[in-house]
This record gives structure tokens, sequence and C-alpha cells, in this order.
């Protein structure tokens, strides 16, 4: 395939320490595809009458609220002996008036080396709906599905590698964004509300009996909420981890100290900072001790190489 038109289309690739047949039966097997691929809630092998045919299935996507995406497809699977390769080429349709893919195609390839396969996939697609189908699928549903298709691929070399199941890299991986959207909705709130919208309700007095740049108060108070929005913004962002989070446990306590030597009564009334910072305290932890084994579709190759 020439990367010209690899650039077309959607092109994933991911290094994975296991052996082809390893990496061949997890993406072969229906019911082992289906437990690594966020793309598939259901995919079905349907009877072949001859060996040498292409092997169709039906696969299905739910998609929440009782919504579900069902199509079909074939599949040609090859394993060369020669030079220990192996591909498998595909087309799907999909005949639901509500589903955007119309119909597509792709591949799939495996290039051992030593220990490690290149596991490679490309593929492309026609969408419904006419210009408004094209420009969403553009801007929204291209990179969402670029995406799910390499976190799916780290969560199967986790898999492989690791030995962590699917259903728990999901798991953590939800864990880990409940935290990260938790942290930025408090962040986002102490910046807009206390700082910015009203900040005669307790936050300006706080700056005041710090002494800080007396008479630039309220100047000062606002730049604080700024930051803090950013900084809340930056929880939701894919490129900042560990590090955000340890940021935010020092931040947090010198906030924390901060308020408790200007004003320590405010630590006896009700939701005070002394509850606050614990628990986002925790939120950090939680998320800290959930990080390393994460899939990321950051480890794969998004693009192919000229």
């Amino acid at each position: 395939m020439d990367n010209r038109l690899k650039t077309r289309g959607i092109y994933v690739e991911i290094p994975i320490r296991a052996s082809l047949d390893e990496v061949w039966n997890h993406t072969q097997q229906p019911s082992l595809h289906e437990q690594w691929d966020l793309r598939f809630t259901r995919i079905q092998y349907l009877p072949k009458l001859d060996e040498a045919d292409p092997q169709r299935f039906l696969y299905s996507t739910r998609l929440g609220f009782g919504l579900k995406i069902s199509g079909q497809g074939e599949s040609l699977a090859i394993r060369s002996n020669s030079d220990g390769e192996a591909t498998s080429s595909l087309k799907f349709w999909s005949d639901q008036p509500i589903s955007l893919i119309r119909a597509g195609s792709g591949y799939w390839k495996y290039i051992p080396a030593g220990n490690v396969v290149r596991f490679i996939t490309w593929y492309d697609y026609q969408v419904r709906f006419g210009p408004a189908g094209r420009l969403f699928d553009r801007l929204v549903f291209r990179p969402l599905i670029g995406w799910a298709t390499a976190w799916s691929f780290d969560v199967l070399r986790i898999w492989l590698e690791q030995g962590i199941p699917p259903k728990r890299s999901r798991r953590g991986g939800l864990i880990n964004l409940t935290a990260r959207c938790s942290l930025a909705a408090v962040w986002v709130y102490q910046g807009l509300a206390p700082k910015l919208l009203f900040p005669d309700s307790g936050e300006l007095a706080i700056m005041k009996a710090a002494g800080i740049l007396p008479g630039a108060e309220p100047v000062l108070l606002a730049a604080f909420g700024i930051g803090e929005i950013l900084f809340g913004i930056a929880f939701l962002l894919p490129w900042f981890g560990k590090s955000l989070h340890i940021l935010n446990l020092l931040l947090l306590s010198i906030l924390g100290l901060g308020a408790l030597l200007t004003q320590p009564e405010i630590f006896i009334a009700p939701f005070n900072p002394a509850a606050l910072t614990l628990a986002m305290w925790a939120l950090s932890l939680i998320a800290l001790l959930n990080l390393d084994d994460l899939p990321s579709a950051g480890r794969c190759l998004r693009k192919a190489l000229a």
C-alpha cells in the first residue's frame, strides 16, 4: 500500500513484545478481539461454505441510550511462510441509516522481528449525510475513531506483554478519567465562582488578610482565578500526567497552609479548606497509583512513515 494512500485514511502502528501466534490469535479470534477493541461491542463470524472463501462477519457497537450500530464485513487472512509476515485484509459496510460509515476497507499487517511484532492497521471509509456528514467526520468522528484504534492497540499490547486483561485496563482508564475530570471541575469552579464572579464572598477577605500587595488584592485575586481555571483545564489535556498530579498535591498543600495561617477560623466552617484539600489530594493519589499500567493512544505511531 502506497504511503500516500495511508495518509488519506487512518494508520496506526505499535510494537508488541509477543509471538506472532499470540498477536494473531488475539486479533483473529472474535471472542478475544472484541475484548480489547473499543470500536466493537460484538463480532460474530458467519459459517464459510469453502475454506478458501473470505471470512464474513457481523459487527455491532453500542452507543448507549439503547442505540446500536450494526454492520457486516469480510476478511481474508494470509500468513506467509517465506518472510514470517502476515496480513489480513478486510471490507466492511453498514446498511443502517443512522450509521455515519457507509462502507470502507483496510488491512492488518503483522511484521515479526525477534521477540517483537509490529502490528499495523490502515483503513478508510465513505460516510453518509452528504457535506454535513463529511464535515462531522473530519472534525469529530475521524479523530475520535483514530484515537480509539490507537488506544485499543495499546490495550492489546498491555494484555499480551503484562497479562492485564482489557476489562481491567478499561476500568483503570475510567478511574483515571473520573479523577482528572473531577479535579478539573473543582479547579475551574474555584477559579471562576469565588475569585472572578463573586470575590466578595470571602476570597477577597482571605487575600487582604494575607497582606500580599496591599491595595492590589482584586487584581491579584483575578489573576489567581485565571490561573486556577487554566490549571484545571490542564487536567483534561492528554499531555500531562504524573507531573501535573504531583504539582497539584504541592499547590494544595501550599494553599491549605496559607489559609490556615491567615484565617484559621474557616477550618471549622462547613465544607472548609481541609475537607476540600483532602478530597482533591485523594483524587490525585488515586490517579497516581493507577497511572503506570494505563493504556495510551500516544504509544502508537499514528502516521505512516515515508
